[in-house]
């Protein structure tokens, strides 16, 4: 690492932190319902929660115009202290955002006035820039699909949405990685590197099945292991759910539960495979270092999955399952980096 790098490498990461709190907190959002309380998008007027009675007031009687007050929480006795307790999660998950926005812009002009940051490094910032638009871009559009007719939003825009975050936080993670690495002739092992780009491709899908998963709250059935439910490693519902098959694995809940729970052996076989593949090559001590990393990681997430599913996805559970994820990623991303250098 070069020492005239610190201050942008320590920016980078910086910026990987928020990312990671965004989506933590973009968790529990979805866990508690909380998503679909701010109605409209003010790039600054909502910066703050109200702060007197009468706009609370004026911000839960708006809520109720909405599809998840009328045909839900109606029912169930919802009151004003319940809205500001939904209100605070997704208000915090937007406040959050707008940090990032800053924290990613302002030190980049910064950084450019001072010729801190080479021409390759430019091109990958302005990337991120643009990515952190987009990402803000694909918030406003889910909230927005559970705000017409349906009170939930779609879980194909929830997932897109969490995907993106967790591709926007690894694309941030491998620009700090090339300049605390600035070394271009390390150990590269094609055949591993390209088994650890398979690997990444696997887990992204998972990672995409998960948002889906969760934007079906398919969590909450077949909550069995390693069945999906007694004597049955199919259930039924898998096929018959809607239309057809394809149909079935993306918009059934049984059948996008049973691909995310089938899918996470593909993803632990890859890993295994990198892992024992890699015995017959030397590695450096970084690289070797990321691959038995990936090793714990995924095993680690494999039982949280398994243990939210038989819980039905409470809380905590849930909340972790998902911050391991973004563990596993790190790690991904750290060792495909050592391996392709």
């Amino acid at each position: 690492m070069k020492k005239e790098n610190k201050s942008v490498i320590i920016w980078l990461l910086s910026g990987c932190a928020l990312l990671f709190l965004m989506v933590v907190v973009g968790g529990i959002t979805r866990l508690t319902n909380s998503g679909l309380s701010m109605t409209d998008w003010h790039l600054v007027t909502d910066t703050f929660p109200p702060l007197t009675e009468a706009k609370w007031q004026a911000a839960f009687d708006e809520y109720k115009k909405f599809p998840e007050y009328q045909k839900i929480n109606i029912h169930n006795d919802f009151q004003l202290a319940d809205y500001k307790f939904i209100y605070f999660w997704e208000w915090f998950h937007r406040f959050i955002g707008r940090i990032i926005g800053l924290v990613f812009f302002v030190p980049f002009v910064y950084f450019l006035a001072k010729k801190k940051l080479d021409t390759d490094t430019i091109k990958k910032c302005v990337v991120l820039l643009g990515m952190g638009a987009f990402q803000g871009f694909l918030g406003w559009f889910m909230v927005r699909s559970g705000l017409i007719d349906n009170p939930d939003v779609s879980h194909f825009r929830l997932s897109l949405h969490l995907t993106f975050a967790f591709i926007t936080f690894a694309y941030t993670l491998w620009v700090a990685l090339d300049l605390i690495y600035p070394e271009r002739n390390i150990n590269k092992i094609l055949p591993l590197r390209n088994i650890a780009r398979y690997a990444l491709a696997a887990l992204l899908i998972q990672i995409i099945y998960g948002g889906l998963v969760a934007g079906l709250n398919a969590g909450l059935i077949h909550n069995h292991w390693p069945l999906m439910s007694d004597g049955e490693f199919i259930h039924e519902s898998v096929f018959i759910e809607q239309s057809s098959l394809v149909k079935n694995l993306i918009e059934g809940k049984s059948g996008v539960q049973f691909v995310h729970r089938t899918f996470a052996y593909v993803v632990v076989a890859m890993i295994l495979f990198l892992f024992f593949k890699s015995k017959k090559y030397t590695l450096t001590q970084t690289q070797a270092n990321g691959i038995k990393t990936l090793v714990v990681f995924v095993f680690i997430q494999f039982a949280l999955g398994v243990f939210t599913l038989l819980y039905s996805v409470p809380l905590a559970l849930g909340l972790i399952h998902q911050i391991m994820a973004f563990f596993l990623l790190s790690a991904m991303t750290y060792t495909l980096h050592r391996l392709s250098k």
